[in-house]
């Protein structure tokens, strides 16, 4: 009987590993849209943004940690909004909160950004930007905090997409001066399906 009861134990521990475990191999969406046809431009194409690797010929360089700097629409952020003091600026969890900022000539009114960040891709829907705006009487007493969502936000989410492109495009030109892709031509009728 405890020889039953070990085989059920075990075999439940088992399978309650596997189940588990499924995780890191969940299915991810990829559209084939991103990736070209001819499999040696894929492999250019990877090479240059830094995710092949080289058995021979490789630089022999110490690990890099790169980490927030290394990703253009945070950097592109913290550059935009470079001018405003920031209360928090969370990599890991995705926010950019600026301080109440107001300009000399308007000591009254004082406006305040927060921007999270939604993916790390660059494009349109990557950003939630808010605007919020204090508005306080003469004697800066009784104010008053409304969420200001207009052109402002636009604007802003713009300037960053635009630096955040430059960004990437400046990061994958340093990567291809630093690992230039040498494609060896075929030889003659290897490149052909087979019959």
């Amino acid at each position: 009987m405890t020889f039953a009861r070990s085989i059920i134990v075990i075999f439940s521990m088992i399978s309650l590993l596997l189940q588990t475990a499924c995780g890191p191999l969940k299915y991810k969406k990829v559209s084939a849209k991103e990736f070209p046809p001819d499999y040696r431009e894929r492999v250019k194409k990877n090479i240059e943004e830094g995710r092949g690797f080289r058995i021979m010929g490789n630089n022999s360089k110490g690990g890099t940690f790169d980490f927030a700097s290394s990703n253009p629409l945070w950097q592109a952020t913290l550059d935009t909004l470079d001018f405003m003091p920031l209360v928090s600026a969370n990599y890991s969890g995705g926010i950019v909160i600026t301080d109440w900022y107001n300009e000399n000539n308007s000591p009254n009114e004082s406006v305040k950004i927060s921007v999270r960040f939604l993916t790390n891709e660059i494009r349109s829907d990557a950003l939630d930007i808010n605007v919020f705006l204090k508005t306080c009487s003469n004697n800066l007493t009784n104010c008053s905090i409304n969420q200001n969502n207009n052109e402002l936000v636009a604007e802003l989410n713009l300037n960053i997409l635009k630096r955040a492109t430059r960004y990437q495009k400046d990061l994958i030109e340093k990567n291809k001066k630093e690992n230039p892709y040498t494609m060896s031509t075929p030889t003659k009728g290897s490149d052909k399906p087979k019959e």
